[in-house]
């Protein structure tokens, strides 16, 4: 199965962090899934850490890489397919990195590894 972790969820996953679920955590433990990490991931991690609300070493950009490489998980790029996608989304969520995951997770039919129950009225598939 293919899964999208949403940003908090690749924190905690890498930070072998409790809050993390365990049905979580083995979805995205197990070999047989797909584990996708979003560009819209890699740009809330810079705003947040330029801002002082994640800690991140240095240098974020290649702390991220590392991780995704010694995790396995793949990069999501935004298409503007999930552009048109978050265009569409009804008001209920308005962060704008949310609501370009949930767009994601519709568009390429994945479901969204995340504990944010306000996700839920539009319908994606949500792993917690």
């Amino acid at each position: 199965m293919k899964l999208l972790l949403d940003t908090q969820a690749f924190l905690w996953w890498i930070g072998n962090d409790t809050r993390l679920s365990e049905r979580a955590r083995t979805a995205i433990g197990d070999d047989h899934n797909e584990i996708f990490f979003s560009a819209a991931s890699g740009w809330e991690i810079a705003v947040k850490a330029r801002l002082g609300r994640v800690t991140m070493p240095d240098d974020a950009e290649r702390f991220v890489a590392e991780q995704l490489e010694t995790n396995r998980f793949r990069m999501l790029p935004i298409e503007s397919a999930h552009a048109f996608q978050a265009q569409r989304l009804p008001p209920h969520h308005d962060d704008p990195f949310d609501r370009m995951l949930v767009a994601q997770a519709l568009a390429e039919r994945m479901p969204l590894v995340s504990d944010d129950e306000r996700l839920e009225p539009y319908g994606v598939d949500r792993i917690w």
